[in-house]
């Protein structure tokens, strides 16, 4: 049996992530954004395993050139690193779909969450040109650490809100997600 790309379950998950990807657009805390939730929620939820990395990768790429287009600061020389996280989170999401449960999804929030940090602060350090060799890493690490917080609530914050929103659906209309 083939499986239906376009079913109810692929256009609640898209819109969902494409719902959340908009949020980035409204004004926040810095690094309080639903980045990490959309490529969890992706992964566990998308059906076929490429939408697990396009839809949400799209969505973050379509915020990003809107933010471009409103303030200027949606590109910028660490954008690669960010993609990588994303991605990585996405693969998390795999993983996490093998066996969802609160427990699970809140690790795979904690995880992409610190597997970020490390990820973009070592971009940083590198788009700097490596400054200051190993040392310089570190200072790189322990200035992010005032950032990790919000990213840490923002993630769970999230993914609260998709994972609950899908419970709910799934609760008053399992039509709506099944697979």
């Amino acid at each position: 049996m083939k499986l239906k790309l376009i079913s109810p379950r692929f256009l609640f998950v898209s819109s969902t992530i494409l719902l959340a990807s908009a949020s980035r657009l409204f004004p926040h805390i810095p690094n309080f954004t639903p980045i990490a939730a959309m490529a969890l929620f992706g992964g566990v939820y998308f059906s076929d395993k490429r939408m697990a990395f396009v839809i949400p990768l799209l969505a973050m790429f379509l915020s990003d050139a809107a933010m471009e287009l409103i303030s200027g600061q949606g590109f910028h020389n660490t954008m690669i690193y960010v993609y990588i996280g994303f991605v990585l989170t996405s693969i998390i999401g795999l993983q996490v779909k093998k066996n969802t449960s609160v427990l699970s999804v809140t690790a795979g929030s904690v995880i992409s969450s610190i597997l970020f940090f490390i990820i973009t602060n070592f971009g940083v350090w590198a788009q700097s040109g490596f400054q200051m060799g190993a040392a310089g890493l570190g200072t790189t690490y322990v200035m992010g650490i005032p950032f990790f917080a919000p990213t840490l609530a923002g993630d769970l914050f999230y993914n609260t809100i998709l994972f609950g929103a899908f419970y709910l659906v799934q609760l008053k209309l399992p039509k709506l997600v099944k697979a």
